[in-house]
């Protein structure tokens, strides 16, 4: 098959983790393009030489009347350029900019967590719900996701398919540098923004101060935290310090089937996460971690009970790691994907 894989942005997130897996894998048996914006993001770096690139310089994440007509144009050209047999495309924006351009019968699109639409973006289901039969299938990356697709009026050939990580391995040796006083390293790995929640992460570091909080992913300074708690800035690969942390946590407000959680989990890392979005699914209460309420206390609480017990952590290491292997890798996903492609 020639298979488009399109994104609205390079810069590397979990939807473009998703895009770089699912493109590196298909490339060993079919001919794959993937198509972003303008802009050098570390995606176009990680994908394999067998994958080609497609630069759409009008294909921006703002709305934009004529940005956003000649980007319809520039995907007709490349549907005539490649003739693909199957167009994937990849968040809300290209969602419905390509579901106009191209021909709905070789067209999937994949929702990366639709909470973002269906609490902060009303405004756009009403265009969700009309052009949802202008694509093939509508993909969700949760059960959470599908369910709530259903919910909104678009119910038009909803699957779910989970997204899927290779296993992280590193030969470096990785150190992050605290005082030894610590008993534990708990990891949180997440971008500084209104979704993740530092804040409550700094509020349950303050009620356990016998554990080192390490933050990776902020690209601004935090001069005000709690004496536990460090944050170390935006570090290439951060998912193997998950190697040398004892637990991950993820405060969030909104998810859709995070990618971090994955990473903890391929090497059998506990995880303690908010209640939300499609995290339910993958961390299962009293197996491999738990899901909480966000409130310090809740998350406070559940951390201790997985760290301060080593048969239960050893349980939940086990069980992560199992998980992980039989239902989150990216074989799994890429076969969930072909099953769509050629319905």
């Amino acid at each position: 098959m020639r298979i488009l894989q399109i994104i609205t942005l390079s810069e590397l997130g979990g939807a473009q983790t998703v895009v770089v897996n699912l493109s590196n894998k298909l490339s060993e048996n079919h001919e794959v393009i993937v198509v972003a914006g303008e802009g050098d993001g570390k995606m176009w770096q990680m994908l394999h030489s067998d994958v080609k690139q497609e630069h759409c310089k009008y294909l921006k994440r703002a709305i934009s009347p004529v940005y956003d007509m000649l980007t319809i144009i520039d995907f007709w050209k490349l549907y005539w350029k490649y003739k693909p047999d199957i167009i994937h495309l990849h968040s809300s924006k290209v969602g419905m900019l390509g579901r106009i351009a191209f021909p709905a019968k070789k067209t999937i699109y994949t929702v990366h967590g639709f909470d973002s639409i269906r609490l902060a973006h009303r405004k756009f289901l009403p265009i969700e719900r009309l052009i949802q039969y202008s694509c093939k299938s509508i993909v969700g990356v949760s059960h959470y996701d599908a369910k709530n697709l259903k919910a909104e009026k678009i119910t038009h050939h909803i699957h779910c398919v989970y997204n899927g990580i290779c296993p992280i391995e590193t030969g470096e040796e990785l150190s992050f540098q605290l005082p030894k006083k610590y008993a534990k390293i708990v990891l949180c790995i997440a971008r500084l923004s209104p979704q993740k929640n530092s804040d409550l992460f700094m509020a349950v570091a303050e009620l356990l101060p016998h554990y080192a909080f390490v933050w990776i992913g902020n690209q601004q300074e935090v001069n005000t935290h709690p004496d536990n708690v460090y944050f170390l800035g935006n570090i290439p690969n951060a998912g193997k310090y998950n190697l040398i942390a004892d637990i991950f946590i993820l405060p969030s407000n909104y998810e859709g089937l995070p990618m971090v959680i994955l990473e903890a989990m391929s090497v059998g890392k506990p995880v303690v996460a908010s209640n939300v979005g499609g995290i339910s699914e993958i961390v299962v209460n009293g197996k491999n971690g738990y899901v909480v309420e966000n409130t310090p206390q809740a998350f406070a609480e559940k951390i201790s009970c997985i760290l301060e017990n080593e048969e239960t952590y050893c349980s939940f290491a086990e069980n992560a790691r199992y998980r992980f292997m039989r239902e989150l890798t990216v074989d799994k996903m890429v076969e969930g994907y072909l099953e769509i492609y050629n319905f």
